[in-house]
């Protein structure tokens, strides 16, 4: 008997869809203090201008904001642009690592979510658009909009 795993998602970065040409997506897991995955499941998550960096064999999740939790009490002092590290096997990491150095690409957050309970971020590589090529999705995305129309 198989259990169904319901993904639910909480915050997509709509930015990278339009910046990068997505190819390679992987789920990855992020380690969070308390606060935080109370603000993540509370949607205060920002993906502006985040990216993995890769540092001595280990993937940390770049400039990616989470607001600080507001009853969390004042133990626990909260930075919510600090780095955090992702969670990915050793395989993952050097292919990843490899296709940022030798082929210019970057990895990105996709969209965070959970999934199991656990908070998992989806990380995908990606070549950074030309301004031709943003012309040609916002053409091609007219035409499927006018074509839906029609019907």
């Amino acid at each position: 008997m198989s259990r169904k795993s319901v993904d639910t998602s909480i915050a997509v970065n709509k930015k990278a869809w339009h910046l990068y040409e997505l190819a390679e997506f992987l789920e990855a897991g992020i380690v969070l203090t308390g606060p935080e995955v109370k603000s993540i499941r509370a949607g205060k998550v920002n993906f502006i201008d985040s990216y993995v960096e890769f540092r001595q064999g280990e993937a940390w999740l770049v400039s990616l904001h989470i607001a600080p939790y507001a009853n969390a009490g004042c133990a626990a002092q909260q930075q919510p642009d600090r780095p955090r590290k992702l969670l990915l096997h050793e395989r993952e990491i050097a292919r990843y690592a490899g296709s940022v150095a030798q082929k210019g690409l970057t990895v990105v957050p996709v969209r965070i979510y959970l999934a199991r309970g656990k908070v998992k971020v989806e990380i995908a590589l990606g070549r950074g658009k030309k301004l031709h090529d943003h012309r040609e999705s916002l053409k091609r995305r007219a035409a499927e909009r006018d074509m839906a129309r029609e019907t």
